[in-house]
């Protein structure tokens, strides 16, 4: 989630200023004449533990990230010495990795990871959902979930859907999918599903179909648009947007779609964030806005940074321009909005609902969300952690996490996700994907079906399986919510300057 800098505010200019000093006070003032050159081949992880100790959300549950860990500068590095590198520090001043920081990250390429911040990735344009082959607890099937508008599958014709079991020929297991997927060149398999007739899954069947593509992935820029209609229900002109990015370059694109449903007087909203794993947090704020549009000025979410930097907690109100352009945000000015959600909804996406359900009616059809409120900052090995003067010797960075996201009333989404009441939950399954945006699509009918009054919420017959996790693509980073890096390090350097 990204927080872009704001001219008109001058008090949230002199709030960063003042985390970009303490920052620099504190990784400098921990020890006597600390000195980066008597660090010698530590200079990466010297980089990490100062980044932590800086500006790490949960530093003060670390003590080895404590401002007078150490007495001296040999102690200092026998510590840094002590680790097999700077992953392996980094993972060590980590809090509760499984349950509580999921999230913070290293990265050894800070070039792809701004890039992917950009909606600049390598891809062929496939997103999936895995899961066993019925009966079976080591084969899986894979089924394609997404199709990336303008990318090399959508110029196959291949569609949400369809079914593959193996790749390259090689029966796909639930350990080997990784492997076979993450490759540049890969052939994929089809298959059909077939149920037999039953609502049980023992006798069901998935078997080759004799067709197969090669896909080979490059670079990719996405519009996280992704699709936008207008659906007429009982005399009621209902939006959908399926929005897949919180990014910045394609807010003008974001705003555009809101534009066509203001002209074309949108009483509903369907906001489809199944597959957003979120962004910058001034977009999301922006997009707050379009919903509703009778806040403005009002808190719609706050960012609560460690107990050394409490001076910069910041608030993001609900506004009518976007920011620096001063373009007029098109608001619907909605009491009510329906929010499409799955496991793989995360972050950014998680603040929507979790902020604008204080002011109007969120309801969250779908599953269950991943659960993850802290906001994360790029630093970088360089003076004042920004990107300017960086170190030419390695393209290390940092993605930490550095501050939690509450909504107005201090509420934050829970580490186990947001759930949707019972009746609007519904659960995508490898029998019925539908199309998206499609009327019968399962997620999009329900909230058709109580837009229009429809008589009692069905059952939705759908098959749920058992899923697999697997890390197939080639974001670095998959769940984000992160802060504008280039925002704190300007003022941070203007404050060095002045000293």
């Amino acid at each position: 989630m990204l927080v872009n800098k704001k001219k008109d505010n001058p008090m949230r200019i002199l709030k960063i200023t003042f985390i970009a000093f303490l920052a620099f006070s504190l990784t400098t003032s921990c020890f006597e004449d600390q000195d980066d050159n008597a660090i010698g081949a530590s200079d990466i992880s010297d980089f990490v533990w100062k980044g932590m100790n800086a500006f790490y959300l949960y530093k003060d549950e670390i003590p080895d990230l404590a401002n007078n860990r150490f007495s001296s500068n040999e102690e200092y590095t026998t510590y840094l010495n002590g680790f097999s590198g700077p992953e392996e520090l980094f993972e060590s001043v980590i809090y509760q990795r499984q349950t509580v920081d999921r999230f913070s990250v290293i990265v050894s390429d800070y070039i792809a990871l701004e890039q992917q911040f950009n909606g600049v990735f390598k891809s062929n344009g496939l997103e999936f959902n895995f899961y066993y082959v019925p009966g079976s607890t080591t084969n899986a099937f894979g089924i394609i979930r997404l199709v990336l508008n303008n990318s090399v599958a959508s110029g196959l014709n291949l569609q949400r859907g369809q079914i593959f079991t193996s790749v390259n020929g090689v029966t796909m297991t639930a350990d080997n999918i990784g492997s076979l997927l993450n490759q540049d060149t890969y052939t994929l398999d089809f298959a059909d599903y077939n149920d037999n007739g039953t609502s049980s899954t023992n006798d069901d069947t998935i078997t080759p179909n004799g067709e197969s593509v090669t896909l080979t992935k490059q670079p990719y820029t996405e519009n996280p648009v992704y699709l936008s209609e207008i659906i007429p229900v009982n005399g009621v002109n209902v939006g959908y947007l399926m929005y897949n990015s919180f990014n910045a370059n394609y807010v003008n694109q974001l705003n555009a779609a809101f534009a066509s449903f203001q002209s074309n007087n949108v009483q509903e909203l369907v906001l489809d964030l199944r597959y957003n794993g979120g962004g910058r947090v001034d977009v999301a704020t922006f997009l707050g806005s379009m919903i509703t549009g009778q806040f403005n000025g009002e808190v719609f979410s706050k960012l609560i940074y460690n107990n050394d930097l409490q001076s910069n907690n910041t608030n993001y109100n609900f506004s009518n321009t976007l920011g620096e352009d001063g373009a007029a945000i098109n608001s619907l000015n909605l009491n009510r909005v329906y929010v499409l959600t799955t496991g793989s909804t995360a972050s950014a996406s998680e603040m929507i609902i979790n902020s604008l359900k204080e002011y109007i009616t969120v309801i969250q059809i779908g599953g269950t969300t991943i659960g993850k409120s802290q906001a994360s900052i790029t630093i970088y090995d360089s003076p004042d952690f920004s990107r300017n003067n960086v170190n030419p010797n390695h393209t290390y960075a940092l993605q930490p996490l550095v501050a939690i996201s509450v909504n107005k009333n201090d509420g934050q989404v829970p580490a186990t996700g947001l759930n949707p009441d019972a009746i609007f939950e519904v659960i995508e399954s490898p029998i019925n994907f539908g199309i998206l945006g499609d009327v019968s699509e399962p997620l999009l009918a329900r909230a058709i079906q109580h837009i229009s009054g429809n008589g009692r919420m069905s059952e939705p017959n759908l098959l749920e399986l058992n899923a697999i996790k697997a890390r197939v693509d080639t974001r670095l980073l998959e769940n984000e919510m992160y802060i504008d890096s280039e925002m704190a390090p300007r003022s941070f350097r203007s404050q060095l300057n002045n000293k």
